[in-house]
This record gives C-alpha cells, sequence and structure tokens, in this order.
C-alpha cells in the first residue's frame, strides 16, 4: 500500500507512488455559472455545507489538473421540466471544449425526452446524470422507458443518484431503481454515493446486473460518516467486486478537501491493486477513456 495521503498537495506523489498517471473523476459538477449559484445556495441554505471549492470555473479546472484528474464526467441535472436539453447544449459544449472534460448530458420525465437524449447520443454523450432526488420524477415513467432503453443499447454509463441520502426522495430508494434495472437489465448504471444510505441494497444491485456499478462520491469520508455510516464489513463485501468500483467526488461541492475521498478509499485496505482499477482503470473504461 502507497503512504497516506494527507493534503491535496500530497495527492500526485501519492499517485506516484500508486503507478498510475492520474485520477479518472467520474463524479464532478460543472454547470451554467447561473445552475451553479443556484445549487450552492442550496447547500449555503443548510447551514452545514460549505463548498470548499467555490471558485471561478478556469481556477476549479486547475485545482483538477493539479490534482492530476486526467480525466473527469462535467455532470449536469435539470430540477425541472423544460431544462435537460439546454444543460445538455451546455455540457456537450464544454466535454468538447475542455481537454480532460468527457460530453456528459441529462434527462428528465417529459414527453420530448427520447428526442434530446438521442440527440445527444448523437453527438457523442459518454456520460449521463439522473438525480431522482432533486427532479422528483418517477424513475419508472413509462415515458422513460425509451430513454433508458437507448442508453442501455449505447453502453453509455449513466451516474444515477436514487438513494435516500442525504434525504429521502418521492421516488429515491434501491428497490425503485431495481424495477428500472428488471426493465433494463442491460443498463450501465453507475449508483452514485454507492446508494448512500442504502449500502447493502445497493451491492446486491450490483450482483444481481452485470453491468451496475457504484462510484465512491462522498462515501466513508467523516462528514457522511456522521449520518450515513458504512457497515463494518464493508471492505470485505467490496474485496471481489474490484472491476464494478469507480471514482467518484462530488467535486467541487464538498465540504472538506478531495484528498480526504482518497484517504478514505485508501482506509478501507483492500490493497492497492483496488485502488488502482477504482481511481484509473474501472472509470477510464466507463468513459471510455482507454
Amino acid at each position: 500500500m502507497p503512504s497516506r495521503v494527507g493534503t491535496d498537495d500530497e495527492v500526485r506523489p501519492w499517485l506516484d507512488e500508486l503507478g498510475l498517471p492520474g485520477l479518472v473523476d467520474i463524479h464532478v459538477h460543472f454547470m451554467p455559472q447561473n445552475v451553479l449559484d443556484k445549487v450552492w445556495s442550496y447547500f449555503d441554505g443548510t447551514g452545514i455545507w460549505p463548498i470548499n471549492y467555490r471558485t471561478s470555473e478556469e481556477e476549479r479546472l486547475q485545482t483538477l489538473r493539479n490534482l492530476g484528474v486526467t480525466g473527469f464526467a462535467p455532470l449536469v441535472y435539470p430540477h425541472k421540466p423544460g431544462m435537460a436539453a439546454w444543460l445538455n447544449d451546455w455540457a456537450l459544449d464544454f466535454g468538447t471544449r475542455v481537454p480532460e472534460a468527457v460530453p456528459t448530458a441529462t434527462f428528465f420525465a417529459e414527453p420530448d425526452a427520447d428526442e434530446y437524449v438521442r440527440k445527444a447520443l448523437d453527438a457523442g454523450a459518454r456520460c449521463f446524470k439522473v438525480h431522482v432526488q432533486v427532479g422528483a420524477y418517477d424513475p419508472r415513467d413509462p415515458l422513460l422507458d425509451p430513454v433508458w432503453g437507448m442508453i442501455a443499447e449505447a453502453g453509455v454509463p449513466v451516474v444515477t443518484h436514487a438513494g435516500n441520502g442525504p434525504i429521502p426522495g418521492a421516488h429515491t430508494g434501491m428497490d425503485v431503481l431495481a424495477q428500472v434495472l428488471e426493465r433494463h437489465p442491460r443498463l450501465t448504471a453507475v449508483i452514485a454515493h454507492a446508494g448512500m444510505p442504502d449500502y447493502l441494497p445497493a451491492l446486491d444491485l450490483v450482483r444481481r446486473f452485470p453491468r451496475v456499478h457504484i462510484d465512491t462520491t462522498m462515501v466513508g469520508v467523516p462528514f457522511s460518516e456522521a449520518f450515513a455510516p458504512l457497515p463494518d464489513d464493508w471492505a470485505l463485501r467490496l474485496a471481489d467486486l474490484g472491476d464494478r468500483v469507480a471514482f467518484g467526488s462530488d467535486f467541487p461541492n464538498i465540504p472538506y478537501d478531495y484528498a480526504t475521498q482518497l484517504r478514505a478509499i485508501a482506509e478501507w485496505e483492500i490493497g492497492s491493486d483496488f485502488l488502482r482499477s477504482v481511481l484509473y482503470f474501472n472509470p477510464s473504461a466507463l468513459l471510455r477513456l482507454n
């Protein structure tokens, strides 16, 4: 195992110890500034969630580069109808003009979702984001059947926030996601936050469906452990799932530094091969970077 990574400045030397050329982060948020301002305002309103990287877009990109992030998915998501299509235009452009980013897209349960999702796929989208809690729509809505089907057929991953954390939504829960997967078993779903706080049901879905993964976003860090602690045997449960776990951070919307997430994963003590797969090779494969 490499030495402990303590601060952001220590991330690059730590990656060198692992023999990795960098990090690939499947769960990063870049958005139009007016949308990001609203997201930050929401977190500010909680009183417990300071945004650690509240800087300009260019400064945030440079921070990722300094950390050694060589590839990432800049995720966007709508909170109401009529929003997803123009978010997709923005995200597809961002993923084209920023060398480390991949083009991404999103959708909402609305009549034209299949049209703009097809357009996004044709334009080269390599990752989708679904936020069931924020969108407050039912992912089982029949309007979305052709959408899930297209994405499954394309083999493009969908980072899906469907767990009951930080607070339950009208249609959150691994039981709801399971019904989507039963209809579309070839879907490449990446369960955001490892299903937090429903970690074990999320792992059940990973074992049931061959294309389901979890991401590490906010998993095991002290902030999350205070309200959604991992099971004591977490490392044991992950030991044979090393190819189904992908690194995610939630940068920049995190109330701690980036190194904290890396340290949490390393402290599971599953081994260097596991770290190399999770931090680089698995997300690279999902985003088609190699």
